[in-house]
């Protein structure tokens, strides 16, 4: 995919990469749904019905897992993305492959270890959210929600991303509970407009003003 049409997004805006990808992923769920199935596998794990105790709360020892684990993953993303020569040459060709050409930044090479990168992500993800129960291949719409956040917090910001997820996981429960069914799925959406309204950047974007 990254050879054959990603590839070929060379140097256009992350907003557009983005839908794509969403849009490939509507398409492969319909192919893999086709021939394996489109009914909901479940997943059985070691860890599922244990409950830990922490300051008054009771958490299955799963939502912890999916807690720590987040947090390590993001941990290790940030400083690889921060600390190293690998994750800097990562930054620079997702903001402007261009001007990482010029700087010597093997740009294809380097794409296609991001995208490479990503799949690894997207399968830890995964498999996490199918520790929590079944998995339901007609899910798509994760996709746009995990893209609502990343809007929210900031395209190209990885705290940005968390803080989005994190508002998108606050908000949808909330909502659910005190708002029709019929408009609870939408109020995460209407959430996005208003922050792309107030500050379309987002909200921990590394877009900044300058003054010429």
């Amino acid at each position: 995919l990254e050879i054959t049409i990603l590839r070929r997004m060379s140097g256009q805006s992350q907003i557009a990469v983005v839908v794509l990808t969403v849009a490939l992923g509507f398409i492969i769920r319909f192919l893999a749904g086709a021939i394996w199935g489109h009914e909901p596998q479940s997943l059985e794990s070691p860890i599922a019905g244990v409950n830990v105790r922490f300051a008054g709360l009771v958490l299955g020892l799963d939502e912890v897992a999916v807690i720590l684990v987040t947090i390590v993953l993001t941990g290790l993303l940030y400083l690889g993305f921060a600390r190293t020569r690998l994750g800097l040459a990562m930054q620079a060709t997702s903001q402007n492959q261009l001007a990482a050409y010029y700087m010597g930044i093997p740009v294809k090479r380097v794409s296609a270890l991001i995208w490479c990168l990503s799949g690894v992500v997207a399968t830890v993800a995964g498999i996490l959210l199918a520790s929590k129960g079944s998995i339901d291949p007609n899910s798509g719409f994760l996709g746009i929600k995990a893209f609502a956040a990343a809007v929210i917090g900031g395209l190209g910001s990885l705290p940005g991303a968390l803080l989005g997820g994190l508002v998108i996981g606050v908000i949808e429960p909330f909502a659910a509970r005190h708002v029709a069914a019929g408009f609870s799925q939408v109020v995460p959406y209407a959430v996005l407009l208003l922050v792309l309204i107030i500050r379309p950047s987002g909200i921990l974007s590394q877009v900044r003003d300058k003054k010429v």
